[in-house]
């Protein structure tokens, strides 16, 4: 079996279509590589960049567009609703074929080693690559965003896994790991009150909230420790944003682990929230590509039963998930199976 890893590089920049250009021109170049997609965001200022190959083929081709983006971005003049700690701010490695998990975490290491030597940069390892418990979760590791990274670096808690301990203002820091394939699937809101989409996804995602007294102070635990009410869906994350360029609000979720938690369950879920706060989901959207199973388990869903061929069922779940209501969704590009 071939060996297949991919790997989804997020950059903080969606504004600049040259820069965009740029960086996945690099991943473009180098030999064992598919570049499959570059999806921009100006309201996230953001840019989720796909492609898939083998081991060697995948790292080389991360560590030339970090490189890149090293060149291209001061993160010192960025702005954007999307959390981030850096220039190349996430990049983690999936396994698709004929490669272990173990093997991704290799794959990290290996990409971390050279962006820290080669371009100065400090990076953290995060997921299955992490090297100590409490920067497993991605949300704890970029805490604090670029604007407390400088302070961050000065905690001897906070040591980068490789790189040194220094602030870089133009790139801030790297965050690499290996995971399982997560779906990045947001869901569209009829308001443009970003209050509400933030309710909502403290309602569903699995951490939950903190729990409060009358008083709006945390309620603590014998130990100390803040008491949580966790969400209603399992293996999610998930936050409110605000999409100046569609003047709507929206549900921002990360899948983690789709067969636990597929996409039209959390669209479902969101919908009912939305309701007790009176307003619609209306639609959502894929960012980067999705597995085909979990599409043709939503159409299922949709389909309440009978044969449906697999055409069928993917533009069922198209429909029903109001995939294509900000853009077209389109199979051919989405769908990671049709670009490998």
């Amino acid at each position: 079996m071939r060996q297949i890893v991919e790997c989804v590089p997020n950059f903080s920049e969606g504004r600049d279509p040259v820069v965009i250009a740029a960086i996945a021109d690099a991943v473009r170049g180098v030999p064992g590589v598919k570049f499959l997609s570059a999806e921009p965001d100006r309201d996230y200022n953001r840019t989720v960049v796909t492609f898939v190959g083998e081991p060697a083929g995948v790292v080389d081709a991360a560590v030339r567009a970090t490189a890149r983006a090293c060149e291209l971005i001061d993160m010192s003049q960025h702005s954007g609703s999307h959390p981030r700690i850096g220039a190349t701010d996430v990049v983690p490695f999936v396994p698709v074929s004929g490669v272990s998990m173990e093997e991704c975490v290799r794959l990290a290491h290996e990409y971390a080693k050279r962006v820290s030597s080669e371009l100065g940069i400090p990076v953290y390892l995060y997921e299955e690559a992490a090297t100590r418990p409490e920067r497993r979760n991605l949300a704890s590791v970029r805490k604090g965003e670029y604007e407390g990274l400088e302070a961050k670096l000065r905690d001897p808690a906070w040591a980068p896994d490789y790189g040194p301990a220094v602030f870089n203002p133009a790139s801030g820091a790297t965050v690499a790991g290996a995971r399982m394939f997560l779906i990045a699937y947001n869901v569209n809101l009829d308001t443009n009150d970003v209050g509400i989409a933030s309710e909502i996804a403290l309602r569903i995602r699995e951490s939950g909230r903190v729990k409060k007294d009358d008083h709006g102070n945390p309620v603590l635990d014998p130990e100390g420790r803040k008491i949580t009410i966790p969400g209603t869906l399992k293996a999610v994350k998930a936050m409110g944003v605000l999409l100046e360029a569609h003047h709507i609000a929206q549900v921002s979720i990360n899948l983690v682990n789709y067969h636990v938690t597929p996409p039209h369950v959390a669209f479902e879920e969101v919908r009912a929230q939305a309701r007790t706060l009176e307003c619609t989901a209306t639609g959502s959207e894929i960012v980067g590509l999705t597995p085909l199973e979990a599409l043709l388990v939503a159409g299922k869903f949709y389909a309440g039963g009978g044969t449906r061929s697999d055409e069928e069922l993917l533009q069922l779940a198209i429909d029903r998930l109001g995939l294509s209501q900000l853009e077209q969704f389109d199979p051919a590009k989405k769908v990671i199976e049709y670009n490998i």
